[in-house]
């Protein structure tokens, strides 16, 4: 099975940033979902002052961090330069930044922080080290900082790899590759979901980085089994 990871993955997305929008549009729930995942942001200890969207795409999930935490800076990245030129196109306030980056980067400039939460929306798999990844986002940010990971992230049993596959070849893939990228971004996001961590492994990865109190937080309604959000802390530091 194979996935597209780093340059080959920022010009899938380049290619088809132009239409990306109108597709996700098209998701019921789709930002409403990440609204939720937005508003699990706030550490237990203070307010995030500092926000990094870490994969922001077109700025769908920076809206919605927006919308969640109006007080906060917020650095949004992305590796693709089509996906970030439609974000920029839009209207934000000066609080908002975007800088092209890619995650494996984290902790050199742009992206040194220090952060008080990292948002990371559909990222993880589509990272040639997720692991790698995720020591990145333990390093910038803050003590006591928050991390908040959302995606596709199945459960591990074969009625949600049917149904995700029912989704990907009945309505994904199709509308795709009406795109100007065509579908080659769409069968790759089928089989990243499919060749990724189950989010019961996901959880223990992120455990297993050094963060502490991860839980899973389940979609409802008809992205239950599909759509996990997982939130976890970087630990105080002892004194």
């Amino acid at each position: 099975m194979t996935v597209l990871h780093g340059t080959d993955l920022a010009a899938a997305f380049d290619r088809s940033a132009a239409a990306y929008d109108r597709l996700t549009a098209l998701s019921p729930g789709y930002h409403r979902q990440l609204a939720s995942a937005a508003a699990l942001l706030r550490p237990a200890t203070g307010r995030p002052d500092r926000v990094l969207d870490l994969g922001c795409g077109t700025g769908a999930s920076t809206r919605a961090v927006l919308a969640a935490v109006p007080e906060a800076t917020v650095t949004a990245a992305d590796a693709s330069t089509g996906m970030l030129q439609r974000a920029r196109a839009k209207p934000w306030p000066v609080a908002v930044g975007f800088v092209h980056a890619r995650a494996e980067h984290l902790g050199t400039p742009p992206l040194r922080g220090p952060y008080d939460a990292v948002l990371s929306c559909y990222l993880l798999r589509n990272t040639a080290d997720p692991d790698g990844v995720l020591a990145g986002i333990r390093r910038v940010l803050r003590p006591g900082g928050r991390l908040v990971v959302h995606d596709y992230t199945l459960r591990g049993r074969r009625v949600d790899t049917v149904a995700w596959n029912a989704l990907c070849y009945g309505i994904v893939i199709p509308l795709g590759a009406l795109g100007p990228g065509g579908p080659r971004l769409y069968r790759h996001l089928r089989r990243s979901v499919i060749g990724f961590d189950p989010v019961g492994v996901l959880a223990a990865r992120i455990a297993a980085a050094g963060f502490t109190g991860v839980r899973v937080h389940p979609a409802r309604g008809w992205q239950a089994g599909l759509v996990h959000t997982l939130t976890a802390d970087r630990p105080e530091d002892r004194p």
